[in-house]
């Protein structure tokens, strides 16, 4: 019971408790791939996104110790547990680098977990994935999943028979959200959405103008997804804030894009 009060209290600090949905902005890259653009300052751009609306961000433990919560807005702390770095001989394998008991005690609202599906070492990061999600329901933590198609078997990582089934693990061991790759269209979206028990947020992927991110993030919240978790198209925008708030105003307020596009050049 306390643990199910727990995960609830902890939810509603990650998503909007009126729409059910969540406008997330992982930051996590500095592990991945260093000190990139939007990720120099990390207590800069925390404040601008939560400014906007953002629901809550993700990162490692730096995060927390040297960017998060400074000042301004409050906003959401979700803990990543696992990394690599591009610079490995194997980026996509995943190890854990930190436990939910531990980003319990730094103050975290949520954990995350990557995944790779297809990889060589796909069963090293499912065995951590099944601890880390027994983990999370002992403790009544939200567990938010980043689930990817990437292997030697996987020709297009947005491919949506690839897409569903790294979607629907994530559902099966225990994720509360599913972050994976949005396939390209409405209609194959839907399928993924479809097909994964848990609510789905989609990822950013790679930097893409305005006018797509806008209309992919409409077109993913029509068939159902619910909400978003994308950091590049966010941090490395000319003005992080009203990106997110353009955003926000889609997932929660059901604008379209086209309005979204307007809101923003408006105010810029």
């Amino acid at each position: 019971m306390f643990n199910s009060i727990g995960k609830a209290v902890r939810m509603e600090r990650i998503m909007n408790r009126n729409t059910g949905k969540t406008v997330i902005v992982p930051m996590d890259h500095g592990v991945s791939v260093g000190p990139i653009e939007g990720l120099i300052d990390m207590s800069k751009t925390v404040d601008m996104v939560a400014e906007g609306g953002a629901n809550a961000v993700i990162g490692h433990i730096g995060l927390p110790k040297y960017g998060h919560r400074r000042s301004g807005k409050d906003i959401g702390l979700i803990l990543h547990l696992s990394a690599s770095s591009t610079l490995s001989p194997k980026p996509n394998k995943k190890v854990l680098v930190n436990t939910v008991e531990n980003a319990m005690r730094m103050g975290a609202d949520g954990v995350s977990i990557h995944i790779n599906i297809g990889d060589d070492d796909e069963s090293d990061m499912l065995r951590d994935f099944g601890k880390i999600a027994v983990e999370c329901s002992y403790w009544g933590m939200p567990l938010i999943a980043m689930m990817y198609a990437r292997g030697v078997k996987i020709e297009d990582e947005k491919d949506v028979n690839a897409v569903k089934i790294a979607a629907r693990i994530g559902a099966e061991l225990g994720a509360d959200f599913v972050k994976t790759n949005y396939t390209g269209d409405p209609d194959s979206f839907a399928e993924v959405v479809a097909g994964c028990p848990a609510p789905v947020l989609i990822a950013g992927g790679s930097k893409s103008n305005e006018e797509e991110m806008f209309k992919t993030i409409e077109d993913a919240m029509k068939v159902g997804a619910k909400g978003l978790s994308i950091g590049r198209n966010v941090f490395q925008h000319k003005n992080p804030m009203l990106f997110v708030k353009a955003a926000c105003a889609i997932v929660h307020e059901n604008l379209t894009a086209k309005e979204a596009l307007e809101m923003l050049r408006s105010e810029k």
